[in-house]
């Protein structure tokens, strides 16, 4: 008996020091209220191992600076990529005043236009490019014929950023590509997320033989011990294609067989990624080259990375990349600016929703002031407490006379937002907050009608695999889906 009490004893006293400790340095760190009573009630819930939950998960590692990009930026003012790094912020300031003195865009919608693009040159550093051509890839069968056609095209790089590369068939069919392309001779980098891929853990070979071939491949933030790794909670969710400086991918597809629809659970996988070729490739080029400075320690900003282009068209593109080494927000604060400044609609499709206060508060004052809002959400869950957490938020918006559509057609993975008829947005960030503050994102924002009204015809067909939910159903859903919504609502803040 006096074993059994002393070690419910010493229980105690671990306990107390754990709640004790968490506390102290959750409130140190000012944090939003939310946040820190969600980590509070993870202590509550896993009084043993909540510390440990506390130090993988929930150390604000923006705040404590571990990713430092001083020294890249001293580098970069020393390489000949740029002549110098002024030369870059000379063009941020000249588009800036281009901005000011109404040199770009006359149209009616030219007011949002112009607070988005001058919100991302301060919050981003995020020129934007007037010389590009966009195709929209709808789903992976798409994303992957074109991608691959112009990996067997490329002549002198192909630069490669995955977070989830998976040992696949369409997986195994690019490295055969990389590799035959690596024997021609042309230069060819990966870099993959190491906790999003963490299947190939168990699997060596396959970058193996890739690296035999001379193809130069890096994880992103990997530790010997990865769930013991005090960064683990912050992931390059990025999905990046660079070839030859002149063609870029972006979008919501990784490397995997599950996007070609080939997941017996899941089935069909709706996503969308796009095609650039332009002057925005530099930028997707330049986001790829510093995060291969942080995984690697070598510093690839030759000129050749950076190619004279000849007109490509004239889609206006601004890609802006964000994660815990900014100390602004870039995508998040764009999202809002945009939702604030629609006048017609927001369609936004997105496979998580878990907005903080201000998206939300934005959304809602959008739908009552009579924008049309329209949400787009996957029917069938790939992360249930996740999934129920969103769902939670729903009951809000159609309160507002906003709309939300579930996806039943398979599984929708789609990261896109449609502001009124010629400004979209699409890129690799969920309309969540792990995407919007934790993970390292990308996204490509759009000021052409012609690409807008294309995004708008696939909602538009979406919507046909849709059901709706109207507010008299959801306030009717049965207790326990209520319990499962406001349970998970409570960890959305760290989710």
């Amino acid at each position: 008996m006096n074993l059994f009490n002393s070690f419910f004893g010493a229980l105690g006293i671990i306990f107390t020091i754990s709640v004790i400790a968490v506390s102290i340095i959750i409130f140190l760190e000012n944090r939003d209220p939310s946040k820190t009573i969600a980590w509070l009630l993870v202590l509550i819930l896993f009084p043993i191992i909540g510390f440990v939950i506390y130090l993988l998960f929930g150390q604000n590692i923006r705040k404590k600076k571990i990713f430092k990009t001083q020294k890249l930026l001293n580098e970069i003012e020393s390489s000949n990529a740029f002549k110098s790094i002024k030369e870059f912020e000379n063009l941020v300031s000249v588009q800036k005043s281009a901005i000011t003195d109404n040199l770009i865009f006359d149209d009616e919608n030219s007011f949002t236009k112009k607070r988005i693009m001058n919100l991302l040159l301060n919050t981003g550093r995020s020129p934007f490019t007037l010389n590009n051509e966009i195709k929209i890839l709808t789903n992976g069968q798409n994303k992957f014929t074109e991608l691959i056609n112009d990996l067997k095209s490329a002549k002198d790089h192909i630069h490669m950023e995955y977070y989830i590369i998976k040992d696949s068939q369409i997986g195994r069919q690019i490295k055969d590509v990389l590799i035959q392309k690596a024997k021609e001779g042309v230069e060819i980098r990966i870099l993959y997320d190491d906790v999003g891929s963490w299947r190939l853990w168990f699997n060596k070979n396959f970058f193996n033989e890739m690296r035999k071939e001379g193809i130069n491949i890096y994880p992103f933030l990997p530790s010997l011990f990865p769930f013991l790794n005090k960064k683990i909670n912050y992931r390059n969710h990025r999905k990046i294609v660079v070839i030859d400086g002149k063609i870029g991918y972006i979008g919501g597809i990784n490397i995997g067989d599950e996007y070609l629809g080939k997941d017996k659970k899941i089935g069909f996988w709706r996503d969308t990624h796009i095609k650039i070729q332009g002057e925005a490739v530099y930028m997707m080029q330049l986001t790829f080259l510093f995060d291969w400075y942080f995984s690697s320690r070598k510093l690839l900003l030759d000129k050749k990375y950076f190619p004279k282009l000849s007109f490509c068209g004239e889609n206006i593109v601004q890609v802006v990349s964000s994660g815990p080494d900014s100390d602004w927000e870039a995508i998040h604060k764009a999202y809002f600016t945009a939702i604030c400044q629609a006048k017609k609609r927001i369609y936004i499709q997105t496979p998580y929703f878990i907005p903080d206060e201000s998206i939300l508060m934005a959304l809602k004052t959008a739908a009552l002031s009579g924008v049309d809002v329209k949400i787009m959400f996957p029917a069938n869950p790939d992360h249930k407490v996740v999934y129920w957490a969103s769902l939670s938020y729903f009951s809000e918006i159609l309160k507002a006379g906003g709309k939300v559509y579930l996806y039943e057609n398979g599984f929708l993975h789609c990261k896109t937002l449609i502001i009124d008829d010629d400004i979209s947005s699409v890129g690799t960030a969920n309309m969540d907050l792990r995407s919007f503050m934790l993970n390292f994102e990308i996204n490509a924002f759009i000021y052409d009608r012609q690409v807008t009204s294309e995004l708008l015809r696939d909602f538009n067909e979406d919507i046909k695999e849709c059901r709706e939910i109207t507010l008299n159903e959801y306030m009717n859903r049965p207790i326990t889906q209520k319990i499962k919504e406001s349970s998970s609502r409570l960890l959305s803040p760290i989710l």
